[in-house]
C-alpha cells in the first residue's frame, strides 16, 4: 500500500472539510433548537454497546448492518450502533421510567456496514424525535407534523409524504393463512415491486380466489387520495385490523393536509420497506430528484417491552448529512479579526472581549495567513483598537 492510499477513506465513509462542517453543524443546532421548542428533550446514547443489548428487540432487524468489534477489557462481544431507535426505547424504558408521556430527540453519527439506499452513505449523522407512552392518532400526527417541519426548517420544498400501514399486508397474509415460506416470498415480492412475478407467484398458490384478488391487489393499491376508498372496497371485509387501519390512515392524512396543504400525498398500502418492529402507521418523506427517502418514520407499540416496559411509541428519523447536499444552508460567519500574538495582557484582554462579542479573533503566527479577514487589531495612542484591513 503506497503511501497515498493510507489516507484513503472506506467506501461509504466520507469527512466533513470546515465549510460543509460549519453548514452540518449550524443545521444540527437549528434543528435540535427546533425540538427543543415542541417539548423534546435531548438524549446523548452512546456509540456502542454490548451487542446483546444493542440488538434487542427493535435492534434485531438491525443485526445485517451492524459493525461488531470485541471489548478488549470484558472480552465480550460490541455493536457500534447502526440507528437510534433501540436505545433510546432503552432510555425511555430502563432510566427514564416516566409513567407520562415522553419526548426524546437525538442527533449523531451511526455506522452501517452496508451502504443506504442510492447515495451509498455507510456513516449518516441521525437526527430524530421519538413519543413515547401515547398509542393515538394525537402522537402520530405530532410526529408527522415535526418531521415535515423538520425538513422545511432545513429548506426543503415540494416534499411527498408516503402513508402506508403495517396492518395491511399482515392482515391480509393472516386471513391466507399461509405458511412461513410463502409469507417469505410474497414480502420479498412487495418490497421488491415485482408485480409481474407478484402475479405468477400467486396464481401458482392454492387458494380462493378472492384470497389471490387479495394478494396481487396490495402493491397496486398506491397514489392519491382515492386509494383509501378503494382499499375499503376491496379489503374492508377481510378483518377488522385491516379496517381500523384504513380509517386511521384517513384521520391522519386529513389532519396533515389540514396543516400542511402544500404537501404532497401518497399512499403505499404494500410498503415493507421499513423494519419489521414496525406496528402501525409508516410513512417516508421524498423530494424531486433524490431517489431515497430524505426522512422515515412510523408506530412502533411495545418496543421497550425486552427492556422490562412496554408502552407505545412513534418516532421519525432523517440524515443531517443529507439534508445539507440538499439545500443550500447559510451560515452567518462572524466578522474576523486578526491579532498579532497576544504577547502582552493588555492584548489578551481585548482579544477576548470582541470574542465574548461574537468576533473571530485570530492570532496571526506568521506572515502567510490565507483566510479572509474584516479587521485588524492595532495599537493606537494608548489601546488596542479594531481597524479596517
Amino acid at each position: 500500500m503506497s503511501l497515498a492510499d493510507r489516507w484513503l477513506l472506506p467506501e461509504g465513509v466520507d469527512e466533513a472539510l470546515p465549510e460543509q462542517a460549519a453548514k452540518i453543524e449550524h443545521l444540527r443546532r437549528t434543528l435540535l433548537n427546533l425540538h427543543e421548542s415542541w417539548g423534546y428533550h435531548l438524549v446523548i446514547p452512546p456509540l456502542l454497546e454490548y451487542l446483546d443489548s444493542l440488538l434487542t428487540g427493535a435492534g434485531s432487524d438491525l443485526e445485517i448492518e451492524t459493525f461488531k468489534v470485541i471489548d478488549q477489557l470484558s472480552g465480550r462481544l460490541l455493536g457500534i450502533r447502526a440507528d437510534f431507535t433501540s436505545q433510546v426505547a432503552r432510555i425511555d424504558a430502563h432510566c427514564l421510567k416516566d409513567e407520562g408521556v415522553q419526548r426524546l430527540s437525538y442527533c449523531g453519527s451511526v455506522l452501517r456496514t452496508m451502504p443506504a439506499g442510492l447515495d451509498g452513505t455507510r456513516s449518516p449523522i441521525q437526527l430524530g424525535a421519538e413519543i413515547y407512552g401515547h398509542g393515538g392518532v394525537e402522537s402520530d400526527v405530532e410526529v408527522l407534523s415535526l418531521m415535515l417541519q423538520t425538513l422545511s426548517t432545513a429548506g426543503l420544498s415540494s416534499v411527498v409524504l408516503d402513508l402506508g400501514h403495517v396492518d395491511v399486508v399482515r392482515g391480509v397474509l393472516a386471513a391466507c393463512e399461509l405458511g412461513a415460506d410463502q409469507e417469505g416470498k410474497l414480502v420479498e415480492l412487495y418490497k421488491a415491486k415485482d408485480l409481474p412475478e407478484l402475479d405468477r407467484y400467486v396464481e401458482a398458490l392454492d387458494l380462493q380466489d378472492v384470497q389471490k384478488l387479495w394478494l396481487v391487489s396490495l402493491p397496486r393499491l398506491c397514489g392519491g387520495k382515492d386509494v383509501l376508498p378503494r382499499a375499503t372496497a376491496l379489503l374492508g371485509e377481510v378483518n377488522a385490523s385491516i379496517r381500523d387501519a384504513i380509517v386511521l390512515l384517513q384521520k391522519v392524512s386529513d389532519a396533515i393536509c389540514q396543516r400542511f396543504p402544500s404537501v404532497g400525498l401518497h399512499f403505499d398500502l404494500s410498503d415493507l420497506v421499513s423494519y419489521s418492529y414496525h406496528t402501525g402507521v409508516v410513512f417516508a418523506a421524498y423530494v424531486p430528484g433524490h431517489g431515497n427517502a430524505i426522512a422515515r418514520g412510523g408506530r412502533y407499540n411495545n418496543i421497550g417491552q425486552v427492556f422490562g416496559r412496554s408502552r407505545p411509541a412513534t418516532g421519525f428519523s432523517t440524515d443531517v448529512k443529507a439534508l445539507v447536499a440538499l439545500t443550500d444552508v447559510v451560515v452567518n460567519k462572524p466578522k474576523t479579526v486578526l491579532s498579532p500574538i497576544c504577547s502582552s495582557d493588555a492584548l489578551w484582554k481585548k482579544a477576548n472581549a470582541l470574542r465574548a462579542e461574537g468576533y473571530r479573533v485570530v492570532e496571526v503566527l506568521d506572515d502567510l495567513y490565507a483566510g479572509d479577514a474584516d479587521f485588524k487589531l492595532d495599537f493606537v495612542g494608548e489601546n488596542w483598537q479594531l481597524m479596517p484591513v
